[in-house]
Formats: structure tokens, C-alpha cells, sequence
């Protein structure tokens, strides 16, 4: 369903863009026999290459009071917020830090909206693994933030719409290898045996649902669509929604409006990695990923009007 409606308001709305390439990296390193490695290093003689892109770009929406004064901003962005994965410390990552450095400059409210990071992280597989801290990259962010800001024109008004539609998303037909984890590229992280105890839970719920229902939303507001995807997503579907999302301009997000759990581009899984591998967060069939691009793409292009 799509809604629309004219946006007068007190706030002056306005975005804008711009590319980021020393923060976020792809983490799926392919190996010379074929199989990915996820959080790879080019320290290991038998890497290869990277198994694909980033999205380097900072989106920001900022509205602000007729006389000048800002009110809030939202900051799109694909890379892991997980500094302190693995540890007791409570944090809001880079994310707070970003927050944080926006006001420092004057704008009170910021609002992170991760973009599709299933397979992007801060660790730089080129460099050794090493990674910026969470307060260097909130610090750059609020610095790519603030000067796209600066050369913004705010608008009085704005359209603004909404889409949405639920589907249903097929689950994985595991084989004996999966579910033991020992097919070609499967790699298990932490406890193996984490993997183990969840699998009769997870084939019974698979058995039971038949499919995974997953809602897709996309918010307009004038030619900015911010598609939500209720998953950890891979970059390259990301990707293939900002540009088939023409001319609209499409943004990513992902984690919204609930979570199916990893869902990476279906040839992800002909190499494996750990974001394929079977278990409780990975549990969907490979063509999972482009239902949930194309449903986006149609939404965004029946709500940009096109």
C-alpha cells in the first residue's frame, strides 16, 4: 500500500550526500581454493581478493527552524557498529560517538540508520585486520555529516510517502553437510558446538512455518527513499536497489521493522563464509536476498511515482 501527503511544517527539510572510503571495508576475503573467508587478511598467502564492494556513501536528511536553527539529522551509513564484539561492555559504538559529535556541533538529535552491512565491517582485511576506534569513526562521520550539511539549500516543504508490502521469503533446503556443518566453506565462529545445540530448534521451526514472512518499507520524503529491510544485508543488494531505485534516490536500511537474520547476494553462497553457513541467523534460501531488492525497487518506484 502507498500513502502520500504535502509536509508544511515549522522544520525546513533538506539532504544531501557524500563518499566515505576509510571506514567501512568488505570483510569476505576469497581464497585460492574458491571458498571466502570471512574477517580474511591479505596476511594470508592464500587470499586472493576481496569478494566485493563497499557502499561508500554518507546520506544525511536535516531539518531545521525557519530562522536557522537545527533540529535533527539522520545519517545513513553501511558498516558494522561492533567495536566491542565478544565483551561485557554496554556501548552505543560509533553511532553514539557520531551522536555525540553532532552535537558538539549544534545539532541536538541525531539519528544513525545503518545501511546494508551484513558483510561490511570496520577491520581493513588490506591492513593487517587493524580498524579505526569507534571514536575516530564517529568523529568522521560527524566530519562528512557537518560539510554535507553546510552546502545544503533547505526547502519549506516536502512530499512525503510511505510503501509497504510483506512477503514470504523461502527457507534454505539444508543438506546433512549444513546442518553439520561441514559442507565446502561453511565456517563456525565462537562455539562450534553453540551451532549444534540450536539445529533440532531451528529444522522444527523451518518445518513448521514453511516460509519466513519479512515486511519491506520504504519512507519517502520528496525524491529520497529510505527502504527498510528487516536483515543483516549484503552490500551488493543494497547496491542493486540505490540503482535500480532510479530516479529516486534510493537509501538502504537494514535491521528495520524486524530480522530474519543474515542475507547475503546468492553467489555468496557458492564460496560459504560464515555469514552463509547454516544456523539460527542463516537460515534462508539464496534467493532470498534479490526477493527482498526487487519488492524495494517496486516500491520505491510506484511511491517515486515512477
Amino acid at each position: 500500500m502507498c500513502s502520500e501527503r504535502p509536509w508544511k511544517t515549522a522544520g525546513r527539510p533538506r539532504s544531501g550526500s557524500a563518499f566515505e572510503f576509510g571506514v567501512a571495508h568488505n570483510r569476505r576475503v576469497v581464497m585460492r581454493d574458491g571458498t571466502v573467508k570471512t574477517h580474511g587478511t591479505f596476511d594470508d598467502p592464500a587470499s586472493l581478493c576481496f569478494e566485493g564492494p563497499i557502499d561508500p556513501e554518507v546520506a544525511v536528511l536535516a531539518a531545521r527552524t525557519p530562522d536557522g536553527q537545527p533540529l535533527g539529522a539522520i545519517v545513513n551509513f553501511a558498516c558494522h557498529p561492533t567495536h566491542h564484539g565478544g565483551t561485557k561492555e554496554l556501548s552505543a559504538g560509533y553511532p553514539g560517538v557520531l551522536a555525540n559529535e553532532m552535537k558538539a556541533r549544534g545539532w541536538p538529535v541525531t539519528l544513525f540508520l545503518n545501511g546494508p552491512c551484513g558483510n561490511m565491517h570496520h577491520n581493513d582485511p588490506a591492513d593487517h585486520g587493524r580498524t579505526l576506534t569507534k571514536e575516530q569513526i564517529g568523529a568522521k562521520l560527524a566530519e562528512d555529516a557537518a560539510a554535507i550539511i553546510k552546502d545544503m539549500k533547505f526547502r519549506g516543504q516536502a512530499r512525503l510517502w510511505s510503501a509497504s508490502d510483506t512477503i514470504d521469503l523461502p527457507f534454505r533446503k539444508y543438506s546433512k553437510e549444513e546442518i553439520a556443518g561441514t559442507i565446502r566453506g561453511a565456517q563456525r565462529f565462537v562455539d562450534p558446538a553453540a551451532y549444534d545445540r540450536g539445529m533440532d530448534a531451528l529444522i522444527r521451526k523451518i518445518e513448521a512455518r514453511k516460509v519466513q514472512k519479512a515486511q519491506v518499507q520504504v519512507l519517502g520524503i520528496d525524491e529520497i527513499a529510505l527502504a527498510g529491510i528487516p536483515a543483516e544485508y549484503f552490500v551488493e543488494l543494497g547496491l542493486k536497489i540505490k540503482e535500480l531505485g532510479r530516479p529516486a534516490h534510493a537509501l538502504v536500511v537494514s535491521h528495520a521493522n524486524g530480522m530474519v537474520g543474515y542475507v547475503p547476494h546468492a553467489g555468496a553462497f557458492i564460496r560459504g563464509g560464515y555469514e552463509t553457513t547454516f544456523t539460527g541467523s542463516s537460515k534462508l534460501a539464496p534467493q532470498a536476498g534479490d526477493m527482498l531488492a526487487d519488492c524495494a525497487i517496486s516500491l520505491v518506484r510506484k511511491g517515486a511515482g515512477t
